[in-house]
């Protein structure tokens, strides 16, 4: 009876630690991401590149 009880808490701290990261993790890390990667190309643009279309 004890180890069903165990299984029966694992598994709902299992489910709620996946629904933390599909609902909380991924979207925060994916704004950060994009977010990122685009301030990393307008920093170029203005250092070393310029704007599309300059030359």
């Amino acid at each position: 009876m004890d180890n069903n009880t165990t299984t029966t808490s694992q598994r709902s701290d299992e489910w709620k630690t996946f629904l933390f990261i599909v609902i909380f993790l991924f979207p925060i890390l994916s704004v950060i991401i994009v977010g990122g990667y685009g301030f990393f190309i307008w920093m170029m643009q203005i250092f070393f590149w310029g704007p599309p279309g300059h030359g």
